[in-house]
This record gives structure tokens, C-alpha cells and sequence, in this order.
């Protein structure tokens, strides 16, 4: 009962207990008047306290249907979140009662291939006078197709074909050129058996950048090769790099036996943009094969130092080879040579390069024979997997011939090449 009600009622209260305590006058009022005011009292006092019940059941009513309402609408949020995750529920239950589809050995497989070709105009004399390949056409000289494949985290396998355009019978032959199985053991060693990149023309190429354009010089001038087979390892400790691999010396074409096998070897380092490199190689090159006599032992020392930012390189190779062309020989010989390259982006997709070699393949034997080379062009990359390059390239070989990824070059007493022409390269 509230405050208000409380009063009205003891206000009524109040009249009763005034009436009792009349003075004797009023005492002589008729006793049937006396009950009638009481009995009318007594009834408003009743309707009082009637009207005080209803609004109490009113007011609880009220609040009644207030908490009434407010659970429903709790109980109508509850269900609405309820509601709201179903499609979560079942998206759930569909992918846990969904067949999950088998891994298979193509997931783990890649493809990869690259191309080396130009179209150019190509002049060769020799003692003065013209010979082949002088004239003008479309060549293709590398084609590589790689498939890797992973078994798991440590081992892995790849395969890489290459071509060459044999003259002799007139037709393109295709053949192995790397054939390996990997165990990746840690960033410090990986195991390579069968035929794989060797020590130092794949290092030597990476740190030049324009192997589309030519073979660095060991390669170039034949003193060295990019792969063989045999059991190879690299790996990384520190900011140390190194390779190592103990091969046939036959090259990757010739995979044959021999009494002997052979050893390279590199360590390398990259110190902010600064690449420093030096190698080494010993051996028989596949030549000590039952019946065959060998004299010497072919070694090759080279060393490059090179400085590459995103905007220019500048590098430079040194060689020292001994018996290279004399292991099955009586006598001795030696050569050695250098190459500095460099190049400038002065456009984003756009740079402009060059290269000079000097070579003395021969400083015992024939030390008049002598080999210059050159090349200079622009590259454009319209996209990061092809690349164009506008080149010209001259090679001068005086006091005899020498072979190169070019050809034999020279004569009794010199020859040139010259080739000018649009080169490039295709990778994915």
C-alpha cells in the first residue's frame, strides 16, 4: 500500500476513534443515529480499502505483463542469434561430410621450360675470306624443359631436357641435361646425385645477368662446362655459400666411365650488394679410360667480383687453366683469361649493357694465339618471363683457331665474327 492510500486510511481511522471519545453531549444523541454514522464510516472506510486492492492487482497486473513482455523479447533475441548461425552450421557440416579429394603426384609437380633464341645477320671470315655460318636466319640456341617433383620436404627429383642442331646428319637432338635426385637436409647441405648445376658457370652466369645473349667466358671459350654427373652438394652457413661436386669430367652430354673422377669446387659470399666468388677444378675431364695414358691433370682457377643494385651492375671473371686441352698429351700448356661486364637500367623495363673478354687459350704451346671478344646491345623486358635485346657481338682469334659457343674461330692466321641482330629469351 502506498503513501497516499496509508493516509486516507488512517485518516478514516482517525474519525472512528473521535467519534468514541465524544463529549457526554453528543453521548446523548440517540444510540441508533450513533450506529448509523459509524456503520457509514465503517462502509467508506471499506470501499477505501476496495479501491486500494484493485489498484494494487492493477499496478501488478501492469507489471506482471511489463516482465512478461520483456522475456519475450530476450527469448526472441536468444532465437534470433540461434538462427543467425545456422548457415555457419551447416556450411560446417556439409565440409566435414564432404569426401575430401586425393593428393596426386601431379600436385606435387612442376613444369618449367626456357628458350634462348635470336634472328641476326652473322659475317665470319677466316684468313680473309668468307665461310659459313655467314648469312642471315632465325636460331634457337637452347630449349630447356624442367620437371621437378617433390616427395616430400627432403627429397625431391628433376629432369632437364636441352636440343642442339647436330650438323653432321642435319637434325635437332634432344637430350639430357640435368637428371638428379635432391635431399634437402637443411639451408647447410643438399645432396644432388646424377647430373646436375655445377659449382661455377651457373654462379658465374647469375652474377653476368645476359646469359641469353652469351655464355660467360669459361663457358664460352670451352674451359669449362655448366653440368656433369656425379654426386653434388651446396648449401649456406652464415654468409658463406658454397658448392662442391665430385663428377665424371665428361660434361652433362657424355655420362661414360673413367679411371678417375674429377673435383669442383666454390665458395661464395653476398655482402649487401657486393657478390664475391672463387672456384676451383681438378681432375682427368673423362679421359683416363682403360688404354688411354694420361700425362696431366686439367686444373682451372677463377675468382669475380661483382657489385649489382636494382638500377646497375659491374662485374669482373678471372681464369687460370692448366692442361686443359694436354691431359692425354706429353707436354704441358696453360691459358688464362678475364671478362668485365656491366650494365645500366635507365628505364624501369629498359638497360643498356656490355662485355669485353680477353683470352690467351694457349701461352706454352702457341702463345701468338689470342682471343678478344665483345658485345654491347639494349635489353627490353615487356614482362618479367621474356626479354628482348638489340645486340651486336665481335670476336677476333689471331695466331690460330679456337672453339667457342660461337664455333671454331680463326685460321692459319686469324679470323672474325661478327653478329648483329635481335636477341631473346622465353621463361615461365
Amino acid at each position: 500500500m502506498n503513501k497516499k492510500n496509508m493516509m486516507m486510511v488512517s485518516a478514516a481511522a482517525a474519525v472512528l476513534l473521535t467519534a468514541g471519545m465524544a463529549s457526554p453531549a453528543l453521548a446523548a444523541t440517540s444510540d441508533a443515529a450513533q450506529q448509523a454514522e459509524i456503520d457509514a464510516l465503517k462502509q467508506q472506510i471499506q470501499i477505501l480499502n476496495d479501491r486500494l486492492n484493485a489498484q494494487e492487482a492493477r499496478q501488478a497486473a501492469v507489471e506482471a505483463q511489463a516482465s512478461q513482455a520483456t522475456a519475450t523479447a530476450e527469448a526472441a533475441q536468444v532465437k534470433a542469434a540461434q538462427v543467425d548461425t545456422i548457415p555457419a552450421q551447416v556450411k560446417t557440416a556439409v565440409a566435414d561430410n564432404t569426401p575430401k579429394p586425393t593428393k596426386s603426384w601431379a600436385d606435387d609437380t612442376k613444369i618449367s621450360g626456357r628458350m634462348y633464341y635470336n634472328i641476326s645477320h652473322i659475317e665470319q671470315e677466316s684468313n680473309g675470306n668468307k665461310v659459313a655460318p655467314t648469312g642471315t636466319g632465325f636460331d634457337i640456341k637452347r630449349f630447356y624443359v624442367g620437371i621437378d617433383h617433390k616427395f616430400n620436404d627432403a627429397y625431391s627429383a628433376n629432369i632437364t631436357t636441352d636440343m642442339n642442331y647436330v650438323s653432321n646428319d642435319g637434325e635437332t637432338q634432344v637430350y639430357l641435361k640435368k637428371a638428379y635426385l635432391q635431399a634437402k637436409f637443411s639451408d647447410a647441405l643438399t645432396l644432388r646425385l646424377g647430373s646436375a648445376d655445377l659449382p661455377w658457370v651457373p654462379f658465374a652466369e647469375d652474377a653476368y645477368g645476359y646469359r641469353f645473349i652469351e655464355n660467360e667466358v669459361v663457358d664460352r671459350v670451352k674451359f669449362g662446362t655448366s653440368a656433369d654427373w656425379g654426386v653434388h652438394a651446396s648449401g649456406k652457413v652464415g654468409m658463406v655459400s658454397y658448392a662442391a661436386a665430385v663428377i665424371n669430367g665428361n660434361g652433362y652430354k657424355n655420362p661414360t666411365r673413367s679411371g678417375s673422377v674429377d673435383f669442383e669446387g666454390r665458395v661464395s659470399t653476398n655482402i649487401q650488394n657486393v657478390i664475391l666468388g672463387a672456384g676451383i677444378y681438378s681432375g682427368k675431364l673423362g679421359k683416363a679410360v682403360e688404354g688411354v695414358t694420361t700425362y696431366h691433370t686439367a686444373t682451372r682457377w677463377n675468382a669475380l667480383a661483382a657489385y649489382k643494385t636494382d638500377t646497375f651492375r659491374i662485374g669482373a671473371e678471372y681464369f687460370i687453366a692448366d692442361n686443359w686441352t694436354r691431359v692425354t698429351s706429353t707436354t704441358g700448356d696453360k691459358a688464362d683469361g678475364w671478362s668485365v661486364f656491366g650494365s645500366y637500367n635507365f628505364m624501369p623495363n629498359m638497360s643498356a649493357f656490355a662485355r669485353y673478354d680477353s683470352v690467351n687459350p694457349s701461352k706454352d704451346i702457341n702463345s701468338a694465339l689470342d682471343d678478344q671478344y665483345y658485345n654491347i646491345g639494349v635489353s627490353w623486358t615487356p614482362v618479367k618471363i621474356v626479354d628482348f635485346a638489340l645486340v651486336y657481338k665481335h670476336d677476333a682469334v689471331d695466331g690460330g683457331t679456337l672453339g667457342t659457343s660461337n664455333g671454331t674461330i680463326g685460321g692459319s692466321t686469324d679470323g672474325t665474327y661478327d653478329e648483329i641482330g635481335l636477341f631473346g629469351q622465353l621463361r615461365w
